[in-house]
């Protein structure tokens, strides 16, 4: 009785999932969010789409890919606002640039699939470094379903999973922010060969 118990609690579970997009800039990791949004209305399911509010700019409230295409977003500061947002009746949730969001966002993220939701997840996997961009190491390794897209090295035409950042034309240094704020600044999609991260100026 006990087994059967178990199986038929089981059974009504809605099961959840974490599904994470990422690339270099450039790759279509925004692109591919918003497609899947899109199928996910079509299929009248109820959406409820989060960006960091740091993220501005091409909009502040939508989601907007290098291409142009767009989904509505609400800017969040603090990725467990989600929970003050959230309706009841909500299917999928998607968080783009998720990098930008602290480590909680993989608990947040683990916490909304055990309730039986689906995630959709993009962002940046390596910082202008090349190194492993905040909290998306986690989101990886705890997704259900990983899509790394690449993008085309601006120097040789290969495939780039690399972001390479200039600040006024040079290649920004190892000791340089992660996120900088104000700067003139420029990024290129590069494969690994040139893909520069000098420790000096050049």
């Amino acid at each position: 009785m006990l087994i059967l118990s178990l199986t038929m609690s089981m059974t009504k579970r809605k099961p959840g999932n974490a599904e994470v997009i990422v690339g270099p800039m450039f790759s279509g990791k925004s692109e591919e969010l918003i497609r899947r949004l899109r199928r996910a209305k079509i299929a009248r399911q109820k959406l409820q789409v989060f960006k960091p509010q740091v993220d501005d700019r091409y909009s502040k409230n939508k989601v907007v890919s290098h291409v142009g295409n767009e989904f509505n977003a609400t800017p969040i500061d603090d990725i467990q606002k989600v929970y003050e947002l959230l309706a009841d009746d909500t299917t999928v949730v998607a968080i783009d640039e998720a990098q930008f969001f602290d480590w909680k966002v993989a608990d947040v993220v683990q916490d909304l699939v055990e309730r039986g939701i689906r995630v959709i997840i993009a962002g940046l996997d390596m910082d202008f470094r090349g190194e492993p961009f905040g909290p998306i190491p986690i989101l990886l390794t705890q997704a259900e379903d990983v899509q790394k897209l690449t993008a085309i090295c601006i120097v040789c035409g290969d495939e780039a999973t690399r972001t390479q950042r200039l600040i006024d034309g040079r290649p920004a240094r190892s000791d340089d922010p992660i996120i900088l704020v104000g700067g003139t600044e420029e990024y290129q999609a590069r494969c690994r060969w040139h893909h520069e991260v000098p420790t000096e100026r050049v």
